[in-house]
């Protein structure tokens, strides 16, 4: 080895800790500014940080960082060109002090047009030579009126998702291997929700690119994914609107039916799939109103009784009766607030018009569930989805792969993730698939980490303490440590490989370690 390692596997977690060494530098930070970049590759910055001197919205860096800034240009797919029309920006942190010997980079959220500096951060303070980038696009207007106006321009859309990671790793791992004069040991990609999606395009159309892929909550059906806002938001309109008392008020009775199902009584389900519940026990009677005189809620009206079982559903073609998407599970009522107002209007509404149709007059509600399900498809898809259920070449090359999925997650279907785990299997066979692909469920969870309305259910999830593990030294994980619940206490909870769930033994229920995984 070029750099000292020293791991130490702790049994009651998992973890891999590691020692690290001060990295033998080719070159200084200022030098950088001057490598040898391929084409459409440019640094526009290069600065030197020390320990506590960097903010990214809170989170401080621990150690003293090299901060290489820049930008390429492309046309379409994932080609540079110094002639491209489209811009990436691009930034990488480089520790001075401290390095793990490893690289990686992160995702995006949303629309991207931003660099994810806290997340950057976070990884940075764990000692890696960390990466991310805009995802091909700003979000700023360019003339065009829509939030997003990179969705009318092919290879931006593309970019987005498909190539964006791609086009900065390239720079970024070449700085870094010239900086500490070695190439990385391992590479890894962490990204959630936008990201995770990124995550699924890594594996699919690079699988020689990282050695671990973190995906959280991944809209890696994104055309499909969309069209579950707008069917929830039309649903929920007008008589069916559910307000958020309404929502908790649901939920409340979901959870207080099927809280015990693991065992024991902590506000959350361990596995709604094992949930009987009847959405139809909460309808007013004749005459009753659905609150009373100071505004509680006591029953939920039959127009919304009728919202509430479609988004359950979720989107059907109307022509063949397909599934379009999974519908939402049972305990994650509190967080269709999002469903009902903004996820349709931000993300269905701009995609279709800019995407699918080409015309910024499109009326949503308009959208035929039939025919129109196809043109998405047609449209749509190449561009933003990474849906392939053979990733032979990436499990090939002995590349590891980890999903989490919250049960409560506000914005995406959180039995997806399993749907799409069972055609990998598929395709596969169970025991390749098995072989380096990792589900992790988690109850209470919410979009990327906690549903604002379980402030007692961890929303951190100590992924790398078990992914480079699996990579580096061949430990599949077992379980998985979920901590820092919103409410600030020191619950901890236990995740555990899908179809595997945590059942409580003894001890102390917000300890983690009270918990078996079967």
């Amino acid at each position: 080895m070029g750099f000292i390692r020293t791991c130490i596997l702790i049994s009651t977690t998992l973890a891999a800790v590691y020692a690290r060494a001060t990295p033998r530098k080719a070159t200084g930070c200022n030098s950088l500014a001057s490598a040898a970049l391929d084409e459409g590759y440019k640094i526009t910055g290069t600065e030197d940080f020390a320990a506590g001197s960097v903010n990214a919205s809170g989170v401080i860096n621990k150690f003293d960082l090299c901060r290489v800034q820049g930008t390429l240009t492309y046309g379409s797919g994932d080609v540079p060109s110094k002639n491209g029309a489209n811009t990436l920006t691009w930034e990488i942190y480089l520790p001075t002090s401290d390095y793990n010997g490893r690289f990686m980079v992160v995702g995006n959220g949303g629309y991207a047009g931003y660099i994810d500096e806290e997340s950057m951060m976070v990884q940075l303070n764990l000692g890696y030579a960390t990466a991310g980038c805009d995802s091909g696009h700003s979000l700023a207007a360019n003339g065009n009126t829509t939030y997003a106006p990179f969705l009318a321009n092919k290879a931006e859309t593309e970019a987005w998702i498909h190539n964006s990671i791609a086009l900065t790793t390239t720079v970024a791992r070449a700085l870094a291997t010239e900086y500490y004069a070695k190439a990385p040991e391992y590479s890894y990609y962490y990204g959630c929700s936008t990201g995770g999606a990124q995550g699924f395009a890594l594996a699919q159309y690079y699988p020689d690119m990282f050695d671990g892929i973190y995906a959280g909550s991944p809209g890696n059906w994104y055309s499909h994914l969309v069209l579950s806002f707008l069917w929830n938001g039309l649903h929920t309109a007008g008589n069916g609107y559910m307000s958020q008392d309404a929502l908790n008020f649901i939920t409340n009775s979901v959870v207080s039916a099927c809280d015990a199902i693991d065992g024991v009584i902590d506000g959350l389900i361990e596995n709604p799939l094992l949930c009987e519940y009847n959405i139809t026990e909460l309808e007013c009677a004749a005459g009753q109103s659905s609150t009373d005189a100071d505004g509680t809620v006591l029953c939920l009206t039959s127009a919304q009784i009728e919202a509430a079982e479609a988004v359950y559903t979720g989107p059907k073609n109307l022509v063949t009766g397909d599934e379009i998407y999974p519908g939402l599970s049972l305990g994650s009522e509190n967080g269709w607030i999002y469903q009902e107002t903004v996820l349709y209007e931000t993300y269905t509404a701009l995609i279709l018009k800019e995407v699918v149709f080409g015309n910024l007059a499109y009326n949503v509600s308009s959208f035929n569930w039939g025919t129109d399900v196809s043109k998405v498809a047609t449209t749509a898809s190449p561009l933003i989805d990474e849906i392939s259920t053979n990733l032979s070449f990436f499990q090939e090359r002995g590349g590891k792969f980890i999903v989490t999925q919250g049960w409560a997650d506000q914005f995406n279907a959180a039995t997806w993730p399993i749907q799409h785990l069972k055609q990998i299997q598929a395709t596969m066979g169970t025991a390749t698939a098995d072989s380096f692909f990792e589900l992790f469920m988690v109850p209470g969870g919410g979009h990327c980490g906690s549903n604002p309305e379980y402030t007692h259910v961890p929303g951190t999830y100590d992924v790398m303490d078990v992914l480079a593990p699996w990579v580096e030294q061949g430990i599949r994980p077992t379980e998985m440590l979920s901590e820092t619940p919103p409410d600030g206490t020191n619950t901890t909870r236990k995740l555990c490989p899908w179809p595997d769930t945590a059942h409580y033994v003894a001890g102390d229920v917000d300890d983690w370690t009270s918990y078996t995984c079967s």
